[in-house]
């Protein structure tokens, strides 16, 4: 167990706000009065993390806090006789075992897996494919293209979607044009390190399996995260030139090209953040007494 002194984690906990909180300040800003965001609306939607949990420090597994009052109020922390406070290691794995067990299936296997760079992005645009402007999952963004335009764009490129949360929300219509039916028990043999989607859930994984997670490494994935979303938006069939982002046209050779550039910059900078991830469920299953149950969804 790492003891960490009450000046240390006093300093680390400063550090981190002082991290988060410019990152954050636009973000709060626009929520306050009610403006929407094509990157920010996803990732506190979509996953469920609030800015005010990113703004919290908590060391993670295998930390003991001298003086470590304050956490208590944080969920799954524990005082100790000798006044130091840790996490609650059995009440956490009672509590989130099959998220624990989940999490480090598809890690694992998406660690395991070979990277692929072929997609290009389209799943964006099957989640649009013959559907009129008003009709999408984003109304207030315009699209690039009129309809049948955009259809046959994704039709000539073809769709290699792999990943369960991306495809599921494919319209009916452009389902058949997959070349994979990913399902959600297929998912450990799909997910790859390639995938945006794959690299961006490490975020939620973060976030399910936190406070065990440092709040460093929490606030690392929602950056990335972030960073990875722009690029999926900026490949879309959406026009989001008034938000200041230009399009990745994976229309044409050079665009796709660029997005699988892309794709590698982000699975190779995944690949730490994940082993992290993975570390901390083994700290976790180290720590505790009980078997990791079946993972049974998430």
């Amino acid at each position: 167990m790492n003891v960490l002194r009450e000046s240390e984690w006093r300093e680390r906990a400063a550090r981190h706000r002082a991290r988060v909180e410019p990152e954050l300040a636009d973000v709060i800003a626009r929520r306050d009065r009610g403006i929407k965001h094509p990157i920010d609306d996803f990732l506190f939607h979509y996953y469920t993390l609030r800015p005010s949990h990113l703004l919290q420090w908590h060391p993670g597994v295998g930390h003991a806090v001298d003086a470590g009052e304050a956490l208590l109020g944080h969920p799954f922390h524990a005082a100790h006789g000798d006044g130091s406070v840790t996490l609650d290691v059995a009440g956490f794995m009672a509590k989130r075992g099959r998220t624990v067990a989940t999490a480090e299936r598809l890690l694992r296997a998406s660690a395991a897996a070979t990277p692929r760079f072929g997609c290009f992005g389209m799943h964006e645009w099957a989640m649009v494919y013959r559907l009129e402007q008003g009709e999408t999952r984003h109304p207030y963004l315009k699209l690039r293209f009129p309809p049948d335009e955009l259809a046959a764009i994704v039709e000539e490129v073809g769709c290699r979607c792999s990943h369960f949360d991306a495809f599921r929300f494919f319209t009916p219509a452009a389902r058949p044009l997959n070349l994979l039916t990913p399902t959600r028990e297929t998912q450990p043999d799909l997910d790859q390190p390639g995938c945006l989607h794959v690299n961006m859930d490490l975020y939620r994984w973060a976030g399910k399996l936190s406070p065990a997670v440092p709040s460093e490494l929490l606030f690392d994935t929602f950056l990335l995260a972030r960073d990875i979303r722009e690029v999926d938006m900026a490949a879309s069939a959406y026009d989001l030139t008034s938000w200041g982002l230009e399009p990745i046209r994976v229309e044409t050779s050079e665009g796709r090209a660029s997005y699988a550039a892309s794709q590698r910059r982000f699975a190779e900078r995944a690949a730490p953040l994940r082993a992290a991830l993975i570390g901390v469920v083994d700290a976790l299953v180290a720590r505790s007494d009980a078997t990791i149950p079946a993972s049974r969804g998430v």
